[in-house]
């Protein structure tokens, strides 16, 4: 059986042309590959850039009314089709299926949060700033825009982006992780099917080739990135260097404080949930339990005791909560660190490394690991892991845990479980993280609002998403104008007075 060709959508239409270069895109539960995508060359980019340009000089001038009929057009269809699309992210990233619906579904608030971008771009007015002069602001597209996009959420992060980037008015060219680039080209195709133009969206697969030839295209206005720190700062100086408009979200050492007032069943369930989900594939995974006083000693066993019934499986099989990693590789870079905690003096309360299910011998899998006693001086309390290893810090006050939060270089999200209204207002207020939650483990904001970490969890000045997203892909334009009563003329050299 041949091995099908995922290939770019450039201009409303699947891209024809043979490609020079394939990359191969694995079922991470069966570990076989089940596809090859074509690779872009940077005359494929100059092609979709080209078609972008093309369809802006309209599409700029489109109604909002146009373009919020289209959006609404299409999230009908996002919607009807939402389990083809969460099947897609099983198959080709491993999730189980309830947890790409749930990431559909997210990725829907956004269109949604789009489908308003009537009154989202609104701007001011003030009348007689000056005798018979009123001066208001507009705010208008950039033009051509861009996103990179991470393996780990195929769907939800690029509809971060282009649904609210094409609603401002601009075209846009994504560029999918190739690792698992199928849910773009389905959603490129529905965007058609809503009554989109061509050229408006278009996809480019590829590696690190297609990527620095839309950082340095001189017709593209912006770039949107999410993915590790170091391509993050990368994405961020190259493109500004390129003179263009970045936001570049990067990776996360996110930790959850637990106090000893909490609830610790609550507690529990929301680290399990939250290391656990996605197979702690996620920037926004906690990665580390920061327990204070006597709280470790409580929340230790419960947690030990829901990671011992979770049930790690193919994620088409509906009993399955945890399903593999992406591929080989990556699973075999986050046993290592599970090696290197052990090595150097963490205790690993639950080892998920010999983990085997059955029928998938040749899966991505990897069992959830839970380490106890871990130090800031280790590997596995430093870096960004990306996979199902939990740790415990223990500290003793709770100035101990925010000092060690707020010393961290990452700073994307952070939880405080705790029953003390005083203490979590403290903490509020106290914390240098972009994201926070109370009693909630993963703090990702509603649409309305914008997701973005600080420090070298972000380069830019932009959020993503929400008002800092409209403000990202629209520029403002200030206007004044005067129109005098016709009776009143005249020339005056004198500098221009506001009376």
């Amino acid at each position: 059986m041949a091995t099908k060709t995922i290939t770019h959508w450039i201009d409303g239409k699947f891209y024809e042309r043979a490609a020079e270069r394939h990359g191969d895109v694995y079922n991470p539960s069966t570990g076989e590959i089940q596809a090859r995508v074509a690779f872009a060359t940077p005359s494929v980019v100059d092609e979709a850039v080209e078609s972008a340009a093309r369809a802006s000089e309209s599409w700029r001038s489109s109604s909002i009314a146009k373009r919020t009929r289209i959006l609404f057009a299409y999230r009908e269809l996002i919607e009807k089709h939402k389990a083809d699309i969460a099947r897609l992210l099983t198959l080709e990233h491993g999730k189980v299926t309830a947890d790409a619906m749930g990431e559909v579904s997210r990725g829907l608030e956004v269109i949604e949060f789009a489908c308003g971008i009537a009154d989202l771009t609104k701007g001011e007015y003030s009348e007689n700033v000056s005798t018979e002069v009123d001066t208001y602001s507009i705010r208008q597209p950039l033009g051509v825009v861009a996103g990179i996009t991470p393996f780990n959420f195929p769907a939800m992060v690029p509809m971060w982006m282009y649904p609210l980037a094409i609603a401002c008015g601009n075209t846009f060219i994504l560029k999918p992780s190739e690792r698992d680039p199928s849910a773009a080209n389905l959603c490129a195709e529905l965007f058609a099917k809503a009554g989109l133009p061509p050229g408006v969206f278009n996809v480019v697969h590829g590696d690190k080739v297609a990527v620095d030839r839309l950082l340095e295209h001189p017709r593209i206005a912006a770039i949107s990135f999410v993915g590790s720190t170091p391509i993050a700062q990368y994405i961020y100086e190259t493109g500004t260097r390129h003179g263009k408009r970045v936001q570049a979200l990067g990776g996360a050492k996110n930790h959850m404080i637990v106090l000893p007032d909490a609830d610790m069943e609550l507690a529990a369930d929301a680290a399990v949930s939250a290391g656990y989900g996605s197979a702690g594939e996620r920037c926004m995974a906690i990665s580390m339990v920061v327990a204070v006083g006597s709280a470790a000693d409580r929340l230790l066993p419960l947690i030990k005791e829901r990671i011992a019934k979770l049930k790690v499986g193919d994620g088409l099989d509906a009993t399955s909560e945890m399903g593999p990693l992406i591929n080989k590789a990556h699973r075999d870079k986050v046993a290592g660190y599970v090696d290197r905690g052990v090595a150097e003096g963490a205790t690993l309360v639950a080892d998920g490394r010999q983990l085997r299910v059955a029928g998938h011998a040749d899966g991505f899998f990897l069992g959830p690991c839970l380490f106890d006693q871990v130090t800031p001086s280790m590997a596995i309390y430093k870096d960004e892991i990306f996979g199902p290893v939990l740790g415990i810090t223990r500290v003793a006050t709770y100035h101990d845990a925010i000092t060690l939060v707020n010393k961290n270089p990452y700073a994307n999200g952070v939880a405080l479980f705790t029953n003390d209204g005083g203490a979590a207002r403290k903490f509020q207020h106290e914390v240098e993280v972009g994201m926070v939650g109370i009693n909630v483990p993963i703090p990702v904001p509603m649409a309305y609002y914008s997701f973005g970490g600080w420090k070298a969890s972000l380069f830019g000045d932009h959020h993503i998403y929400g008002r800092d997203g409209v403000h990202f892909y629209t520029r403002s334009k200030a206007v004044t104008s005067r129109w005098p009563d016709p009776r009143h003329r005249g020339v005056d050299l004198g500098f221009p007075q506001n009376s």
